[in-house]
């Protein structure tokens, strides 16, 4: 190791796991008040300051995503009796703005998080207006910790009239007509629990707006799992309530519904739709009188069946659209009204990915006609008005298309622009593709390639980005940072791999658990790749990931640290025989597996990228960036892989620690995005020989 780093005890502490000695020197970087994790936290701090300084892209990136970014946003409508509401940001802006437009069409602000809080800590999570659109729930929380607090304005005068109530984080808000009371979901008061437990046990109460929350009744979810997560929703005409419970993040649900014109709301009489099942369903209450399931129970890339109210059992169901053996299907909406002959549905499905909308009949699902997109891209919606109609609303993206609105109307059955971001931005000239490549074991996974010429004309500096978890698939959209990186010359590539969602629930369950390895195969796949096409070479890929990304890019840096001359890993998961010791932990162990278990506990320990540290190892250049306030993926993962790579690198290439203070896993301001972006960007630039002279 020729860099001096700053110094890092080495504990002789070693659990005995299973009949497994566990060995773990820097469990003293778990404590952030420790003085001895301060005192290394801030020369890491000082050193990664120094690095900087070679970063010769740095300040053309931060100039080049502030501008790509120059469109701002806008969000999808919601309608609420004659008011939509909404959120804009405008180029200059922190952060998107929640706006009201009333029926005679003038627009208000209702939330501003930079004027609630002007250091640009606070932000808005969540937002709910009632039913009648005259009451809105929200949720807001500082310092990036998503601990969210609850509270209820009055739409009209802009007035707060309830909270704040805490302990709401990730709470659904369902209101019931008339606007007086809500179901909401919200942890146990942590006195009455032990500390280790204070960030479970969710429960789906009922609240009367104006009332003492500490005295809302508890509806749903004593006795059960303490990791649960709950779902609530009311039907639009108000009778129907239905709750959803998954233990974590497990992919499967236990779904209950209950009549509320015939049981009191505070006491619902719920009746299960579906228990102890492998499926994923959920009710949709159409205005025609009909049931609407979405559920991937026996059809992996889902599908849509109908039933009527009381006849909940998969039985009674009849298929209107079948799982199709290409496309994921991921969302319907109902078309309807008296200037239509039929009602109709609107399905919106992926295909590797890439979204596509079909006009079907409601009555059999049977389809009528293909519904052509802007591009290739990804559609989120499309959603209705509550009251119905023949016209709904989607966004739209892809890599060179900033995120706009569209509504289609199924009278004319064609698709127009409803509402573009606000600013104006020039998006280079770049080359999208998607390709397909054998994994180890000869799975055919696909990547996408953004580039600045439509073939491999000369091997480049390259970023490989992956995530490969939970579901999520890997759609296209617009991107600051790959644009600014393609626009400088250099290629971008995605792989979908298994453990997401990109071909479907089996797809995901082909990388969780004992099949983990799987995405990490898929991966360095993804790189050989690139390398053997003559995209890129070994000594000009980086890659990069967060989160369950981070453990990606992790795991790549341990099992194959020949294949990469860069990493950045933000906010990740690396001591995977600890993980579940802090934070949300203990709800993931549906996706990775438990240590506790012996068997589950190998999966882990196979490839725990803490653990797989190899001294006299001649690692990548890279950078572990965490987040001080982040309460998903605790910055002790990052501390402690880093001492231990700093540690066990027998090369010249840096291995730095990035710590953000009063920021956490998700959302952040502007300015500190662009900083983050400009960093990461600048730090692969420099170790995969991107430089200036490359743009063009």
């Amino acid at each position: 190791m020729s860099r001096n780093y700053p110094v890092a005890e080495r504990s002789s502490i070693v659990d005995e796991m299973h009949g497994i000695a566990v060995p773990d020197p820097y469990r003293w970087l778990e404590d952030p008040s420790d003085p001895r994790t301060r005192a290394w936290v801030r020369e890491q701090g000082e050193l990664t300051d120094s690095e900087r300084q070679g970063w010769s892209m740095r300040a053309e990136f931060a100039r080049s995503v502030e501008a790509l970014l120059g469109a701002g946003a806008v969000s999808l409508p919601i309608h609420r009796g004659e008011r939509v509401f909404f959120t804009r940001r405008q180029p200059s802006q922190q952060f998107g703005v929640l706006y009201v437009r009333d029926a005679n069409g003038s627009e208000r602000v209702l939330i501003d998080p930079m004027e609630l809080d002007p250091t640009g800590a606070t932000t808005l999570d969540a937002w709910q207006p009632s039913k009648e659109g005259n009451r809105l729930a929200y949720q807001i929380s500082v310092g990036g910790t998503e601990e969210s607090v609850l509270y209820v304005m009055d739409v009209a005068t802009g007035d707060v009239i309830d909270g704040p109530i805490d302990r709401c984080r990730y709470s659904p808000i369902a209101w019931i007509p008339g606007e007086e009371a809500f179901y909401f979901v919200r942890r146990l008061p942590p006195e009455v629990l032990p500390e280790s437990e204070q960030g479970f046990h969710r429960r789906v109460q009922l609240h009367r707006v104006g009332t003492n929350a500490d005295d809302d009744p508890i509806v749903f979810g004593a006795g059960m799992n303490m990791t649960n997560y709950y779902g609530v929703e009311v039907s639009r005409d108000g009778r129907w309530l239905q709750i959803s419970a998954a233990e974590g993040t497990e992919p499967r649900n236990d779904l209950w519904v209950a009549d509320l014109s015939s049981t009191p709301v505070d006491r619902p009489a719920m009746q299960l739709v579906q228990g102890d099942v492998d499926a994923q369903t959920s009710l949709t209450f159409g205005r025609d009188g009909r049931v609407y399931v979405s559920t991937d129970l026996d059809a992996p890339r889902g599908r849509l069946a109908v039933t009527e109210p009381g006849s909940w059992d998969a039985a009674s169901w009849r298929e209107l659209i079948p799982q199709d053996s290409e496309q994921v299907l991921e969302s319907v909406a109902l078309l309807d009204g008296p200037e239509l002959d039929e009602d109709l549905l609107l399905s919106v499905s992926t295909a590797h990915n890439v979204a596509a909308m079909t006009l079907r009949r409601a009555s059999d699902g049977s389809v009528l006609q293909e519904i052509a997109l802007p591009g290739a891209g990804t559609v989120a919606g499309p959603i209705e008005r509550p009251d119905g109609g023949p016209v709904v609303w989607f966004a739209y993206t892809d890599h060179t298309s900033v995120p706009t609105i569209y509504s289609f109307d199924a009278r004319t059955a064609q698709i127009a622009v409803h509402e573009v971001p606000p600013g104006q931005v020039v998006v280079p000239d770049v080359h999208s593709q998607l390709v397909e490549y054998p994994s180890t074991d000869g799975t055919t996974v696909r990547m996408f390639i953004i580039s600045p010429t439509a073939e491999p004309l000369a091997a480049r500096p390259t970023v490989l980005y992956g995530y490969g978890g939970f579901g999520i698939p890997m759609q296209p959209g617009f991107s600051a940072a790959i644009l600014s990186w393609v626009q400088a010359g250099g290629v971008w590539a995605v792989a979908c791999l298994r453990g997401g969602g990109d071909e479907g629930e089996e797809w995901h369950r082909d990388g969780m658990l004992d099949k983990k390895q799987n995405v990490f195969d898929d991966f360095h796949s993804a790189a050989q790749f690139l390398i053997d096409e003559g995209w890129t070479s070994a000594e000009q890929l980086g890659i990069y990931g967060g989160s369950n990304g981070g453990l990606l890019v992790g795991a790549a840096l341990t099992q194959r640290p020949d294949l990469f001359n860069a990493v950045v890993c933000v906010a990740p998961l690396l001591d995977m025989i600890r993980y579940t010791t802090s934070e949300l932990g203990p709800t993931w162990t549906v996706e990775y597996g438990d240590p506790e278990d012996p068997e589950q506990f190998g999966w882990l320990h196979a490839y725990s990228p803490y653990h797989r540290v190899s001294d006299g190892t001649d690692y990548p250049a890279t950078m572990f960036a965490v987040f001080d306030n982040d309460t998903r993926t605790d910055p002790m993962h990052g501390r402690k892989m880093c001492a231990a790579v700093q540690a066990a690198t027998s090369g010249d290439r840096p291995i730095l620690l990035r710590t953000e203070g009063n920021v956490g896993h998700g959302a952040r301001k502007l300015d500190a995005a662009v900083e983050e972006t400009a960093d990461t960007l600048g730090f692969l630039a420099r170790w995969t020989g991107l430089t200036a002279d490359m743009q063009g």
